[in-house]
């Protein structure tokens, strides 16, 4: 717990304008105030096996098979690549070219699931009681298996990111929470919201990467934000 010894944090009265660019209307009120709800199943689920910068990945199952929640669905190819989970349990009911959800409308292979309601678990998933007890590369190799990315435009497996405390000399991890795209609010609904989980989530990669120094970025926009996620880093300063 060394490396996590303290958490940073832009004190209030240290903001840096930048001057010149584009400065539109955020149009951030028509959705900030709206808590995070949650969707209803579709009748069908597309899971394009190309969505990350890299490598797609590998299907491993057959149309017909039945799958879990949280079962893998496709593996990995490649350094540059993630693998693919069942979002929900289901059947296969394709694996074909289909239209991207994406502007291009390009096709490309294709998972398609019939939900079954049940959201029945995959029983081989194996949870860590402490991820501060395990060996840093342990922790990018558990992201690795899980497939996460991040949710810019290139949705960069985050293993790899992770990894590169092994390669160069890293003092502090910045928590991107901007969220400067007009419209969006879903970054400061999860800080509201989920506030310990981000702090847990940022203390594990700092663990991964051997930084002593978390530096967590919001705009000046979301007060309520920036606010939970001071309250949720207290017990972690210095």
């Amino acid at each position: 717990m060394n490396a996590l010894r303290q958490l940073l944090r832009r004190p209030a009265n240290r903001i840096h304008p930048v001057r010149g660019g584009v400065h539109p209307d955020d149009r951030k009120a028509l959705a900030a105030s709206a808590p995070i709800t949650e969707l209803a199943l579709p009748a069908r689920l597309d899971l394009p096996l190309q969505q990350h910068i890299g490598a797609s990945a590998a299907p491993l199952v057959r149309k017909g098979q039945r799958v879990a929640k949280g079962e893998p669905i496709a593996r990995a190819q490649g350094p540059i690549s993630a693998p693919l989970h069942a979002p929900t349990s289901g059947r296969v009911i394709a694996i074909a070219e289909r239209p991207a959800h994406h502007p291009s409308g390009l096709a490309m292979p294709t998972i398609s699931i019939e939900p079954d309601g049940e959201e029945r678990w995959y029983a081989a998933l194996t949870p860590c009681d402490d991820p501060f007890a395990l060996d840093p590369g342990a922790i990018a190799e558990r992201v690795a298996a899980a497939g996460i990315v991040g949710l810019g435009g290139a949705t960069f497996p985050a293993a790899v990111k992770l990894n590169l405390g092994a390669s160069h000399p890293l003092h502090t991890l910045v928590i991107n929470g901007a969220e400067c795209e007009p419209y969006l609010t879903c970054d400061d609904r999860l800080m509201r919201e989920h506030a310990e989980a981000v702090i847990d989530g940022a203390r594990i990669m700092a663990h991964a990467l051997g930084v002593g120094g978390i530096l967590v970025a919001i705009e000046d926009n979301k007060p309520e934000a920036a606010a939970a996620i001071e309250t949720a880093a207290a017990g972690f300063e210095d």
